[in-house]
């Protein structure tokens, strides 16, 4: 993960007296899965559509393999933006769909979409309006997946899938990705299942981004401390504070900042580290606190 693909300085964007994204800056690289993480209204549909051309940026700037992406053929060539509410004509059948997604994406691999469709069991004759939620899903993966567009943006597709369909997803782009390496970005609520996946966290909230960090860094940043709050007190003296609570005579408080876990143990403290879910709870809960002060 060296070269970037994409940068995005001080994007701003403007819906009216709405601001949806504030002064937003980051990079992603070439060969990586990103998790765009936040809760609903964060900002992340309107940052991809930015990073698409779909929506123009109200202040700030856009760079997409060196160019701007709206109405760009050349850059937009080698992006597949894949959502949860993705539209088709009336009459389109499956197979129309994987018939157009061979003539837009200049990296298509037909056989790994037809691989994939009698993976999820998709009756490629049929129209999509008649298909059920789960196999409109279905339809959504599978064209991200055979698309192996060079950036590729999956907002939430898969959320009409079942577990056991889910699972195959993350098997599938998983081997796939190992493969034919890519940058990959999923925009998710389900945070628990994607992080085994997930190289590198973008977490915004209420329109600004407030974490971009590798997930392996990120895993040892976040802890829970649980014990005497004097002894609480003086490991998380130099943490930054995301939550506290009480329990009967103990004080539990998520931090983040580095502890010592020999420390812990002498002054009578369980440290416990804190999964993605849990730390994208507690930041976002800290950044809504500190806005609403």
């Amino acid at each position: 993960m060296t070269t970037p693909i994409v940068r995005a300085e001080a994007v701003t964007k403007r819906f009216g007296g709405l601001t949806a994204l504030d002064g937003v800056t980051f990079e992603l690289r070439r060969g990586g899965i990103y998790g765009l993480l936040g809760r609903n209204g964060a900002g992340k549909t309107t940052l991809m559509q930015v990073l698409t051309g779909q929506q123009l940026p109200s202040a700030g700037r856009v760079e997409v393999f060196g160019g701007d992406p709206f109405e760009n053929e050349r850059v937009l060539g080698q992006v597949a933006f894949i959502k949860e509410s993705q539209r088709y004509p009336d009459a389109f059948r499956v197979r129309d769909a994987l018939t157009a997604g061979r003539m837009l994406f200049p990296h298509w691999d037909e056989a790994f979409a037809r691989a994939l469709v009698h993976d999820f069991d998709l009756p490629a004759k049929r129209q999509i309006k008649k298909l059920s939620r789960g196999m409109l899903s279905a339809l959504g993966v599978v064209l991200g997946l055979a698309s192996r567009a060079p950036l590729t943006f999956f907002d939430e597709p898969y959320l009409g899938l079942d577990a056991v369909a889910r699972q195959l997803f993350y098997d599938r782009l998983l081997a796939d990705y190992a493969e034919f390496p890519r940058t990959v970005v999923l925009s998710t609520h389900l945070i628990d299942e994607v992080s085994d996946l997930i190289e590198h966290v973008l977490l915004i909230e209420r329109g600004r981004l407030v974490l971009d960090e590798s997930a392996d860094a990120l895993r040892g940043q976040v802890v829970t401390l649980t014990g005497p709050a004097g002894a609480v007190d003086a490991l998380a003296v130099n943490a930054d504070e995301l939550h506290r609570e009480r329990l009967g005579g103990l004080t539990r408080a998520t931090v983040r900042g580095r502890v010592e876990p020999g420390q812990a143990r002498a002054a009578g403290v369980e440290l416990q580290p804190v999964s993605l879910q849990q730390l994208v709870v507690r930041i976002t809960t800290a950044d809504t606190k500190e806005h609403a002060a």
